[in-house]
C-alpha cells in the first residue's frame, strides 16, 4: 500500500486508441493530449499481450506522472498494478469494483462504466470514485456502446449518484455545452482526439469548450 493521496479525477478524460487509428502510438496520444489540456488519460487496448501493454503503461505512466495528470488503465487490475498506475475503469462485465478495490486499496482510483441510472447505481454501491456514463450521443468507437442514452437521462444520473459523472460517447466540442448543463463533471472521449489530424489541436478545442460552458 502506498501513503500517497489519492489522484483528483479530471474533467477532461481522453481515451487512447490504437485499433481506429495507427498514426499514433499510445505514448504519443498521451504526451499530445495532456499539451492540449487533458488532465486524465484512460489506457484502452483490447489486443496484444499482457507484456507488452505493461511496458505501454510503464511509459505512458511516465508521462503522466511528469504531468501530473492521472492515468487510468481500461479493465486490466494486473497491468495497472504492473505500472503503478493512478488507477482502472471498469465495465458491468468486468472485475468486480468491491474486489478491485481490495486489491487496489483504497488510494487508488476505480471508476465503473454505467449505460442506464440503474447500473449507475451499482457503482455507487460497489465504491466506484466515479462513473462513466454512456453513450450520450451516436458513436463509432465502440461497436458494443449500447442505446444512446441522450442528455436527459444523464441528467438524471448525475442528480441521483452523488459521484463525478463523466458522459461519455459521441461527445465534440459542439454538444458539451448540453453535456455540461446537463451536470457532468467531465467528458471522456477516444475519436474526437485520437482520430483527428492534429490531437493535441483537437483537445485544446474541447478544453476551450469545456472552459467555456462551467
Amino acid at each position: 500500500m502506498s501513503d500517497q493521496p489519492k489522484a483528483r479525477i479530471g474533467r477532461l478524460h481522453l481515451l487512447t486508441d490504437v485499433l481506429l487509428q495507427s498514426r499514433f502510438s499510445h505514448e504519443d496520444l498521451a504526451r499530445l493530449g495532456i499539451a492540449g489540456g487533458a488532465d486524465t488519460i484512460q489506457l484502452r487496448e483490447k489486443g496484444g499481450s499482457t507484456r507488452r501493454m505493461i511496458e505501454v503503461a510503464k511509459r505512458m505512466a511516465a508521462v503522466c506522472r511528469q504531468a501530473r495528470v492521472p492515468l487510468i488503465v481500461n479493465d486490466r487490475i494486473d497491468v495497472a498494478i504492473a505500472a503503478k498506475a493512478d488507477g482502472v475503469h471498469l465495465g458491468q462485465r468486468d472485475f468486480p469494483i468491491p474486489l478491485a478495490r481490495e486489491l487496489l486499496g483504497q488510494e487508488k482510483l476505480i471508476g465503473g462504466s454505467a449505460a442506464t441510472l440503474e447500473e449507475a447505481r451499482i457503482c455507487l454501491a460497489e465504491g466506484a470514485d466515479y462513473v462513466g456514463f454512456g453513450p450520450v450521443y451516436v458513436t463509432g468507437s465502440k461497436a458494443d456502446a449500447g442505446p444512446v442514452s441522450g442528455p436527459t437521462v444523464l441528467k438524471q444520473v448525475v442528480e441521483t449518484i452523488p459521484l463525478p459523472v463523466i458522459a461519455i460517447g459521441g461527445i465534440t466540442a459542439e454538444n458539451i455545452p448540453e453535456v455540461m448543463r446537463a451536470g457532468a463533471h467531465g467528458i471522456a472521449v477516444i475519436s474526437a482526439i485520437c482520430c483527428q489530424i492534429d490531437p493535441e489541436g483537437a483537445t485544446r478545442t474541447l478544453r476551450e469548450a469545456l472552459e467555456r460552458s462551467k
